[in-house]
């Protein structure tokens, strides 16, 4: 489970699906959205997850495609979880773009926005059998939702 070094053709995919909308998302951002008060620790751990995420889906070509096996259903899944991904963020940019749009779930999948390409990512290193991207997603994941739990806590206190 360590990978083997090379290019990606899945992995460049897979960014181009997460980097491509939040692009877009820099000129829509949502009605009242700051990063100030954000967790030094979670903040910490989203920076690295996406360091370190970003590097493990292009430098390992154990995501390239190759015959069909049962571990093909964990790309499968992966992919479907993108394909999600996008279809929150039309939601999202077809919205009034509030805070609570952007920290909304969907078909029950709390802050969509960030655990989507999170999930996605994880099930991708799952398919390649590439610890160092599990391990990143994991990082990724604490981080990334951290932050979007504590903005949307933020919006509904209990």
């Amino acid at each position: 489970m360590k990978g083997h070094i090379g290019f990606s053709y899945i992995g460049l995919l897979f960014l181009l699906l997460l980097f491509i909308p939040n692009l877009i998302w820099t000129r829509k951002l949502p009605q009242g959205y700051t990063s100030e008060r954000e967790s030094r620790i979670l903040l910490f751990f989203e920076r690295l997850g996406e360091i370190l995420t970003c590097c493990c889906a292009l430098l390992f070509s154990d995501f390239n495609l190759r015959p069909w096996t049962s571990r093909t259903w964990w790309l499968i899944a992966a992919f479907f979880l993108m394909i999600m991904y996008e279809f929150w963020w039309i939601r999202y940019f077809r919205s009034e773009r509030s805070l609570s749009d952007f920290y909304s779930s969907l078909l029950g999948i709390p802050v969509a926005g960030a655990t989507l390409p999170v999930l996605a990512f994880f099930l991708l290193g799952i398919y390649g059998r590439v610890i160092w991207m599990l391990l990143s997603a994991v990082f990724l994941g604490i981080g990334h939702i951290g932050i979007h739990l504590q903005h949307r806590k933020e919006l509904n206190p209990a």
